[in-house]
């Protein structure tokens, strides 16, 4: 893509740069190694492919959050000890991933894979994306910022929607067991750019309404959660929390929980855009329902489980004992998709790489949706994630840079 940009990188690279963009992020974000596969390239994208797929997260993200009756059925979707009060009207953080496939008149078209109202790695990712352009010397004139935003305006905003009006000190970035999290370099550069300290949610203490987290044997109050805590990792490690997230508790949240569960891989029978593939709630295939439209061709569907990361829990080809095996009380917790064939776009000494394109935005309260950068996932397996691909070359996380 964007030729000749793409075959002079690849016959300019050497394996000496490549440690070099690995080192500099390590140093960048205060990282003895990161944990996860970082691709050896930018991807080159047309700036006018990345404003379409930015536009169609917004449109998809408001054919949820302005439909009444979508608001309801979401809200049933939050399990009742996870379902907190004082809910933010619109969610701060929204995620839109998109892979390419070809139109039937050979041209590449955007199609949702899925959407998900949950911080992605916003510190990171722009550290990588600048990294790319310092190490491999790619001259003047690339961006990747999106919405119009750049380093500064970027970063501006995004203090907005994590600190708000209050002290760093007062704000905290929550987890489960952070240290032993991949994600641990984002961590790092909120902490050095934003002040915030990293707390375990394990380790905070709670004082009637409020709650504090320790400091150098003080005790700290909370006043904003940058939350990165996610539901199912807790059910699944058994974290003992020392809140109830039903507690009435005097503390805001960016990125308040529920959203968590309203708009995820739950929304998708919900759309109405060329670019979202057919799905349907597996207690309603069961049930008849929902089955026009989806391939009758099992290769060409997949199983997944509503609340999970990582792509923890996806079954390509699911066959019928696949699917009667899933208990009848769970299957509303499970969703049929369509499965798209995505095109190897990226031209790579390993050969051609398929893209998985996420589009990450901000909503400020008060404000409107902002589309701001975007992420990559190169692989060439059935997943896109940096976990399916970690054996190979020429694959893992990158960013997206244009003119």
């Amino acid at each position: 893509m964007l030729q000749p940009f793409r075959d002079d990188f690849n016959a300019a690279f050497t394996p000496e740069k490549y440690r070099g963009l690995l080192s500099r992020l390590d140093a960048a974000t205060r990282s003895s190694s990161i944990q996860f596969r970082v691709a050896e390239t930018p991807c080159f994208f047309p700036k006018a492919l990345l404003d379409e797929m930015a536009a169609t997260g917004t449109e998809l993200t408001n054919q949820l959050v302005d439909s009444p009756e979508y608001m309801r059925l979401s809200a049933e979707a939050i399990p009742e000890r996870f379902r907190l009060g004082n809910e933010s009207r619109y969610p701060n953080f929204m995620t839109v991933d998109f892979g390419l496939v070809r139109d039937d008149a050979g041209e590449l078209r955007p199609k949702l894979v899925e959407m998900q109202a949950f911080p992605s790695v916003f510190g990171y990712q722009d550290v990588l994306a600048d990294q790319y352009v310092k190490e491999y010397a790619l001259g003047e004139g690339w961006r990747w910022h999106l919405g119009g935003h750049d380093s500064e305006s970027y970063w501006n905003l995004l203090r907005k929607v994590i600190v708000g009006d209050h002290a760093p000190e007062n704000v905290v970035l929550l987890e489960v067991t952070p240290d032993a999290q991949k994600t641990l370099p984002d961590f790092h550069v909120y902490e050095d750019r934003l002040g915030i300290p990293v707390v375990d949610i394990e380790k905070v203490k709670k004082v009637g309404r409020r709650l504090l987290y320790e400091k150098a044997g003080r005790w700290i109050e909370i006043d904003r959660i940058f939350n990165r805590a996610i539901v199912d990792e807790m059910e699944r490690k058994g974290t003992a929390l020392p809140f109830d997230y039903r507690d009435e508790l005097d503390v805001e949240w960016a990125g308040h929980p529920n959203w968590y569960f309203r708009i995820s891989k739950f929304s998708l029978p919900y759309l109405d855009h060329p670019s979202v593939p057919k799905a349907v709630f597996l207690n309603d295939w069961f049930a008849g329902g929902g089955r026009e439209g989806l391939p009758e061709d099992r290769e060409r569907i997949l199983l997944k489980p509503l609340y999970s990361f990582a792509g923890q829990g996806i079954k390509f080809a699911p066959t019928d004992e696949d699917l009667a095996a899933i208990p009848a009380e769970e299957r509303d917790q499970w969703l049929l998709q369509e499965r798209a064939t995505f095109e190897p776009v990226i031209a790579t000494p390993k050969g051609a790489t398929m893209a998985e394109v996420r589009i990450m935005y901000l909503w400020p309260d008060g404000g409107r949706m902002e589309p701001v950068i975007s992420l990559v996932r190169m692989g060439r397996g059935l997943m896109m994630g940096v976990d399916q691909n970690r054996n190979q070359e020429w694959v893992g996380g990158s960013a997206a840079l244009f003119r």
